[in-house]
């Protein structure tokens, strides 16, 4: 499931067209799905009324509600009613939510959250993300959201891969979902089911390739493919993750790239050239 970057047009509204486009491309190339609205999706910049609407582009585009994996992370409380209408109307086949992320909160107000979620009735995939939400969801507390029947999934974002195997000790009904591109051989070895992923929107190809070879336990067709690929991946752990994809995405000329809105600004021309060598360099193995 490819967390999705989103393409603005030069006055920065969406382009609902191009991204269209995107994820069909995404699709085509063997991707089993999207997640819009993901923090690659800018969702921080944008209205509820601009979020419910990508998720309805992403829902048409891949033509099955069930690829489309609608990231919810606002502020604001999203119940039941609030979730559908910024789900496409519901169309979405699960959600992706990140705890609150206003104030570092507790484990009881964590667990309220989902509980409120969890009422729209759609399959809640839980986000980790202590980083960006001071809130960390840990082994612990994701068997309690599990146990109560809130959550299906975790994207684990930590980078800490020990935990792949503590949550399978104390939920072992819970999918693990890979949720940073660097550790994703670690964490299919250990076990995990899916991939929330950023640098299949410039290299689709490949990284499908990878994913399935590391899920499968295809070790010797893994490991020097993720070999390879991996000086690029690392980008998805760094602040300007989104500008690294984004401007690799425009090296590819595979979908959309493009400028990010306000408070993102461009990578430094150090970065910028970096990522573009990294590209270019996989483009002339043939990878894609």
């Amino acid at each position: 499931m490819v967390a999705t970057t989103l393409p603005f047009r030069d006055d920065l509204s969406v382009d609902h067209d191009a991204y269209a486009d995107h994820v069909r491309s995404l699709i085509d190339a063997g991707c089993d799905g999207v997640v819009p609205n993901g923090s690659l999706g800018e969702y921080q910049t944008l209205t509820d009324e601009e979020r419910s609407r990508v998720v309805e582009t992403a829902v048409d585009a891949a033509g099955d509600g069930d690829r489309v994996m609608a990231g919810r992370g606002r502020v604001r409380q999203c119940g039941g009613p609030a979730l559908g209408r910024a789900g496409g109307g519901g169309r979405a086949g699960s959600v992706l939510l990140l705890p609150p992320n206003v104030y570092r909160a507790d484990e009881s107000a964590v667990r309220a959250h989902y509980a409120e979620v969890a009422r729209a009735g759609l399959p809640v995939v839980a986000y980790n993300n202590p980083y960006d939400t001071r809130v960390d969801l840990t082994p612990a507390l994701l068997a309690q959201l599990h146990e109560a029947g809130d959550i299906v999934a975790v994207k684990e974002f930590t980078g800490d891969v020990r935990r792949a195997w503590e949550i399978a000790e104390r939920a072992p009904g819970l999918d693990l979902l890979i949720g940073a591109d660097d550790v994703l051989l670690e964490l299919a070895v250990a076990g995990a089911v899916g991939w929330i992923a950023g640098f299949p929107n410039a290299l689709p190809g490949s990284c499908t390739a990878l994913y399935r070879a590391a899920v499968a336990g295809d070790l010797e067709t893994a490991v020097p493919l993720y070999r390879r690929l991996h000086p690029l991946l690392r980008w998805d752990s760094r602040t300007e993750f989104v500008q690294a994809i984004k401007a690799s995405q425009d090296v590819v000329a595979h979908g959309s790239g493009g400028p990010c809105r306000p408070p993102r600004t461009p990578l430094s021309a150090q970065d910028a050239a970096t990522v573009r060598a990294l590209t270019e360099k996989l483009l002339a193995e043939g990878l894609d």
